[in-house]
């Protein structure tokens, strides 16, 4: 392991507090703003543990993101509520069996109100009883405002909080989870430097496996490496599942899943893409770099992996709030196009390939996302905002305008797929902008995804990633260089593009 100067930040519960504060404002907007009484309780469920199947085994806790996002809490079983009126937080604990604290430990409710920062600590089974006594006004029956929506990534709907004689309370399951959403959308100073030391181990992380990476080697092993070093610099978990794909595997978007479990041997003269992120204080990152195995680009992949920095590149010098993110995936798709047809790779007219959707051949899935707690942080489509049906478009995990304290990642790719390949050529009109000898000669390459962490700023971005991205300096990293860590850079937004990337406007 590699000498690191990095130190884990300190974590405050006042970033956590903050986001109750930011929930509260936008509650109490709303309610007026549909003249509905300022009363009612925000009131969510943290996550369980898993057993791995019927056994005692119990995987590594991560706590659900929403829950996470409002309350920090480590821990498993937890309830929490947030009243609007007054903004006071209770966290509701399990009440855990002595024998628990013999193999597990165990702690108070002082501590938690103390770890946690929150106004009142109970046990989850005085659950209804507290809600009742702490939140009835009148006589009334507390309104529970209660998380259920969708996720527009996975499709997935958010589970409502439940217990014992929830009945007995009204609920509301249509406000909290749009508002919440939008909440998280918008980054706060604590929470971005967070983001930024996720990135920071992340970028160290990439290098450790740039420099030790060699023929012979297992995909799995470079995985090691990666996770070994985030875990070395404080981040015991990563942001996704690991993607440590080389040859044609690279071609494969989410490789690295159970099926494909980055176990190749690693051929020298292949190219590398490593799709890999560490997640701190359940803030996470999204890096993916992109190198040949041996250290040295031949031209075929010069020309790749010039074309897909090319997209990165502009799409970071165009990006400001305002920008419509649809906008930037078209730009980043045009340029890859642009920079195939210099090599006679695709012939014919630029603007009559866009118009046919094209580019999805060579980079089907989305620009970038919103990142945040979750990789693929929720907010992507809200209300009124419809997901595209074109190829490539429909893959977008949003297409809203750029707002100053977002975090989204900027992660084109050229890939040569089988499948995508086949139906271009299948296609009498598509078929006639491939010059198909060339593109035999390209696929054996697999593909190269180029992937930074943007945070929006006034002006324009900042690029929370420090790896190195042109081809002088990966293959000066690789060959035993040293790589400058954010320490050394300018604290301007326009760090030198020799140590950081590109500078935004």
């Amino acid at each position: 392991m590699s000498k690191s100067s990095l130190t884990p930040p300190g974590v405050s519960m006042e970033l956590h507090a903050g986001n109750r504060e930011r929930l509260v404002a936008a509650l109490s907007a709303h309610l007026s703003a549909s003249a509905r009484p300022l009363r009612g309780v925000a009131f969510l469920k943290g996550g369980e543990e898993q057993t791995r199947y019927c056994s005692d085994y119990v995987e590594l806790f991560r706590q659900e993101s929403y829950f996470a996002y409002l309350f920090g809490v480590q821990e498993p079983g937890f309830y929490g509520a947030v009243d609007i009126a007054s903004g006071q937080s209770i966290l509701f604990a399990p009440r855990l069996s002595p024998g628990h604290a013999v193999w597990m430990g165990v702690n108070t409710l002082p501590y938690f109100k103390d770890r946690y920062k929150v106004d009142f600590v109970f046990y989850v089974d005085e659950l209804a009883q507290v809600l009742q006594s702490q939140f009835s006004e009148h006589g009334e029956t507390p309104l529970l405002f209660l998380l259920y929506g969708k996720n527009t990534d996975s499709g997935n709907y958010s589970k409502p909080a439940s217990f014992e004689g929830i009945e007995k309370f009204d609920t509301d399951l249509s406000t909290l989870h749009p508002l919440l959403t939008e909440c998280r959308v918008i980054k706060s100073d604590m929470e971005l430097a967070l983001i930024q030391y996720a990135n920071d181990v992340s970028s160290e992380a990439h290098i450790e496996v740039m420099r030790q990476i060699k023929p012979g080697m297992k995909e799995y092993q470079l995985e090691s490496i990666f996770v070994g070093a985030s875990r070395y610099r404080g981040c015991r978990h990563c942001s996704y599942t690991c993607i440590c794909a080389t040859g044609e595997n690279s071609s494969i978007l989410h490789y690295g899943h159970a099926g494909a479990p980055n176990d190749r041997t690693l051929n020298d003269g292949d190219m590398a893409l490593m799709d890999m992120g560490a997640e701190y204080n359940f803030y996470g990152s999204d890096i993916t770099c992109s190198y040949p195995i041996n250290g040295k680009f031949n031209r075929n992949q010069t020309v790749i992996y010039n074309a897909v920095l090319k997209a990165h590149n502009d799409v970071i010098s165009h990006m400001q709030p305002g920008v419509k993110w649809i906008d930037m995936h078209k730009l980043a798709e045009q340029t890859i196009l642009e920079s195939l047809k210099k090599e006679n790779i695709i012939h014919g007219d630029i603007a009559a390939m866009m118009n046919r959707r094209l580019g999805a051949v060579f980079m089907p899935h989305g620009l970038g996302h919103l990142l945040g707690i979750d990789t693929h942080d929720p907010g992507g489509y809200p209300e009124g905002l419809e997901r595209p049906k074109e190829p490539g478009l429909r893959s977008l995990r949003t297409i809203r305008e750029l707002k100053e304290g977002m975090v989204i990642t900027v992660e084109p790719g050229c890939y040569f797929i089988d499948t995508l390949l086949r139906h271009a050529r299948d296609d009498p009109i598509s078929s006639k902008f491939f010059n198909w000898e060339k593109i035999e000669i390209y696929k054996s390459s697999g593909g190269v995804r180029v992937e930074s962490n943007m945070y929006v700023t006034a002006q324009g971005c900042k690029n929370l990633t420090n790896c190195p991205r042109e081809i002088r300096e990966i293959e000066a990293v690789m060959a035993g260089a040293p790589w400058h860590s954010r320490d050394t850079l300018s604290s301007t937004e326009n760090a030198s593009p020799k140590h950081f990337n590109l500078p935004c406007p």
